[in-house]
């Protein structure tokens, strides 16, 4: 019955030749450093997943955020394991994706014909400090809300335009309601949507193009 309806489903989506366009096909002797990529894209689904989880409960206002990442914490069954997978797992995140990239520019991978992958990989760098940037601020304590003061300030320091971004990411001159609601909103949807667009796109490219060899000593 299940190999009739694979089958069926076979002949209307082409299941096998998205299979063996995407699983089943040649890849170099590579090691261990080469996983980095796959580890950062499970780490991104574990953020969506965590993250999904926590605005069902998480409440952007001032005078509501604390008091509910406190109410995950405590009084939401395994709300501490939840919200703790997402604080370090943002943190790993970030490491991994360094990791990766230091590891295609010291192999050469970024090199013809794979630019556009590195440039992708350039942006989903810069993405993801983005969205742990925003996430810093949505507890709403005294830390979160200093070091955010302190690295929007940081953008002032950008030649003309840089009291315009200034303004753009807080809202005003300082941080407000309006702050946590746009990182929020920033956290939630904008970066993810983006997060994973790029992220389609960089796989596209890997399977397209392939995964890039170990370099020998006289490439």
């Amino acid at each position: 019955m299940a190999t009739r309806w694979f089958h069926w489903l076979d002949e209307r989506l082409g299941l096998s030749g998205v299979f063996d366009t995407v699983l089943d096909r040649k890849v170099p002797k590579v090691g261990w450093a080469f996983t980095l990529g796959s580890a950062t894209l499970f780490l991104a689904v574990v953020q969506a997943a965590t993250g999904i989880f926590l605005t069902a409960y998480y409440v952007p206002h001032p005078d509501q955020a604390y008091e509910s990442i406190n109410y995950i914490m405590n009084d939401v069954a395994f709300g501490w394991l939840i919200r703790g997978i997402h604080h370090w797992g943002a943190s790993l995140m970030v490491i991994t994706v360094f990791l990766h990239m230091l590891r295609t520019f010291w192999y050469g991978s970024y090199k013809y014909p794979r630019e556009v992958t590195w440039i992708t990989g350039v942006f989903l760098l810069l993405v993801t400090l983005g969205m742990g940037f925003t996430g810093y601020l949505l507890p709403w304590n005294q830390r979160a809300y200093w070091a955010t003061t302190v690295g929007t300030s940081i953008t002032e320091t950008i030649p003309f335009i840089g009291p315009f971004i200034n303004n753009a990411l807080r809202g005003g001159s300082d941080l407000s309601t309006l702050t946590l609601v746009r990182f929020f909103s920033a956290h939630i949807w904008m970066l993810p949507a983006a997060l994973f667009g790029l992220i389609g796109v960089h796989i596209y490219l890997v399977i397209r193009l392939g995964i890039s060899h170990v370099p020998d000593e006289d490439e």
